[in-house]
């Protein structure tokens, strides 16, 4: 891993502190219609599976999991069937609930939400999600209020776009950003404490 990728992840990290992202709010960026969309999908694949299921026990035909002692016990059938089609509603609503949670977050930081998008879907699944995990590690942190003006500025910006405000100050000895709140770097220990301006006469 370079040393610039290295340190974009950190200064990633860090201008990402000043988010207070609850895990509530996060779950309300999933479109409403793709949870209503995989509760229909679910619902269908039941009814289509008790269907076809119970089409097998009236003709003699194949039945779930195929085990023929089942055919005196259809409800054990019809219970394990049902068993595999909510374990599997459950796993492809989780990837559609990252896909489109992604898409979302990434258009409100700024992000190309498209690209991002596809790159978790092609490294979801037979990945273990970690496209959805790659995501959540290096995606930009998001636009804030500037303190001087309130305007909405993007969090790349080192600088308020309207007032000139510096948004992220840097030590005067080793340049790395630091915090407001900071006396001391942490990175060099340099004083960051102001001189106080002399009163104008």
């Amino acid at each position: 891993m370079s040393d610039a990728f290295t340190e974009r992840l950190r200064l990633i990290r860090f201008r990402r502190k000043r988010e207070h992202i609850r895990f509530r709010d996060e779950l309300r960026i999933i479109p409403k219609w793709l949870i209503v969309l995989c509760l229909l999908l679910y619902i269908l694949a039941l009814f289509i599976g008790v269907g076809v299921n119970q089409h097998g026990f009236e003709t003699n035909g194949s039945i779930f999991p195929g085990d023929e002692s089942l055919r005196h016990q259809p409800e054990l059938s019809f219970l394990g069937l049902g068993g595999v089609i909510t374990i599997g509603a459950i796993a492809l609503s989780i990837l559609f609930f990252s896909l489109g949670y992604v898409y979302r977050d990434a258009k409100r930081r700024g992000m190309n939400p498209g690209l991002w998008t596809l790159l978790v879907l092609l490294l979801s699944g037979g990945y273990f999600f970690i496209g959805f995990i790659i995501y959540l590690l290096v995606r930009e942190p998001l636009p804030f209020t500037c303190p001087e003006c309130s305007a909405t500025v993007n969090a790349r910006f080192n600088f308020c776009p309207n007032c000139k405000c510096n948004l992220h100050p840097a030590c005067p000895q080793c340049q790395r950003e630091v915090s407001d709140t900071d006396k001391f770097c942490p990175y060099c220990a340099t004083d960051l404490a102001q001189p106080k301006p002399a009163p104008q006469e």
